[in-house]
């Protein structure tokens, strides 16, 4: 009888069980990838971002699967199975891969190297069409306002005890914008890597949430119905563009140039951003390189960093007061970033006849294209024959460059 229940203990230890009921804290963390992905799967928020976040979440949290990731300290050194603590940029890969398990030897490898970002930024610009705000160039400036829920958001984090360079990782979340806030991080506070991805992405998946509180905050109903297409008609444009497709090409090519003589430390962003662009304006040229960027390249750059997201996401990251300050300042800035380019749409429609869509102004942030599309739905309900997305977008593309400046701005005076 002995030996059986001896038997019974064994398997039971075995399962993941044991811990759970050690440890209950796992179960939030399985409600919360549950909900994740119930938002991926059925309700649709950016499923190819979603999903595989979540699943990371799901796969991190089971005792004993040894897929979590392990966060590395200030000083870089990492904490073992049997307590030692090891540097771990002296460990090689194979190393990593057989102590600390897969999802980390990813995770080394991919993120925290800086290497993934610049990767999905070429693949953001080989999908983006820079068209909308080339046709709308006064419309770009609602992108550069956008960006202030960045660096107020800093300011508060300074006051409150972080350091300037956490702040500004903390801040830049506001940017909307997973890989500038990852790549921000590594540079400045690699030790934050883990909280501020999760918070980034989290927010990045829930624009369709963000987005509608704050416009129901801050917009009128009759600001929201003010009609693009008819202020158009009533304020024609004295600009016209001739050769709009060699303005397209030119146009990657003049920003890298100019963004690597003021800002160098954004080059690595907007550089891979621009060269995207490029291959798919040029044409059937470098139709090839266009598909591979804008498609294979691109998805597995996307599956493994939401993984690897998503593995951050463990109960020892995700369950303390840190992570949980980064999220709600995350959320802060998040918000003041719609709201400061819905607040300077409001501003220029004091002083100028042709009225502008605060909806336009909520588009700064750098989620391309989804912000649009979320605008777009929000000014449709009000009038059915209102479509902004076109307008929308300028400000929007406009938003993905400002928070890449932004991100390099910051590393320049804080790295």
């Amino acid at each position: 009888m002995e030996q059986f229940t001896e038997i019974l203990n064994r398997l039971y230890q075995m399962t993941a069980f044991s811990n759970i009921v050690e440890n209950p804290a796992f179960l939030i963390m399985y409600a919360l990838a549950f909900v994740l992905l119930y938002l991926g799967i059925v309700k649709k928020y950016e499923p190819l971002l979603l999903v595989p976040i979540a699943f990371g979440v799901l796969l991190a949290n089971f005792p004993g699967g040894e897929m979590g990731i392990i966060q590395a300290d200030s000083e870089g050194y990492v904490t073992l199975a049997d307590g030692t603590k090891k540097l771990i940029w002296d460990m090689p890969l194979h190393d990593i891969a057989h102590e600390l398990g897969l999802m980390n030897f990813l995770y080394y490898l991919l993120i925290k190297t800086g290497f993934l970002p610049p990767v999905i930024f070429m693949g953001v610009g080989a999908l983006t069409d820079f068209g909308p705000m080339l046709r709308n160039l006064r419309l770009s400036i609602f992108g550069a306002a956008a960006q202030f829920g960045i660096f107020a958001v800093l300011l508060i984090a300074i006051l409150m005890g972080f350091t300037p360079q956490e702040a500004a990782s903390l801040g830049i979340i506001g940017g909307a914008d997973g890989p500038t806030a990852i790549f921000t991080t590594i540079r400045l506070a690699p030790h934050l890597l883990g909280p501020i991805a999760i918070a980034a992405y989290s927010y990045m998946a829930l624009v369709p949430v963000i987005i509608p509180l704050v416009v129901r905050l801050t917009c009128t109903k009759k600001e929201l119905m003010i009609n693009m297409k008819e202020q158009e008609k009533l304020h024609p444009s004295t600009t016209e563009i001739k050769n709009l497709r060699t303005l397209k090409i030119i146009f990657p090519i003049a920003v890298t140039t100019v963004v690597a003589l003021f800002v160098p430390t954004a080059v690595p962003l907007i550089g891979m951003l621009m060269f995207g662009n490029l291959l798919k304006e040029i044409g059937s040229d470098t139709s090839r390189l266009f598909d591979a960027a804008s498609n294979s390249i691109m998805n597995t750059a996307t599956i493994f960093l939401g993984l690897c997201v998503g593995g951050t996401m463990t109960v020892e990251a995700f369950l303390n007061l840190q992570t949980i300050g980064i999220v709600i300042g995350g959320f802060l800035a998040f918000a003041l970033s719609i709201a400061s380019g819905i607040c300077m749409v409001k501003i220029f429609n004091l002083f100028s006849k042709k009225k502008i869509n605060p909806l336009v102004g909520a588009t700064g942030l750098s989620a391309v294209p989804m912000a649009s599309r979320v605008c777009n739905e929000i000014a449709t309900k009000y009038d059915v024959k209102n479509h902004v997305l076109n307008y929308c977008m300028a400000s929007n593309i406009s938003g993905v460059i400002g928070s890449a400046v932004a991100a390099g701005v910051l590393i320049s005076f804080l790295g």
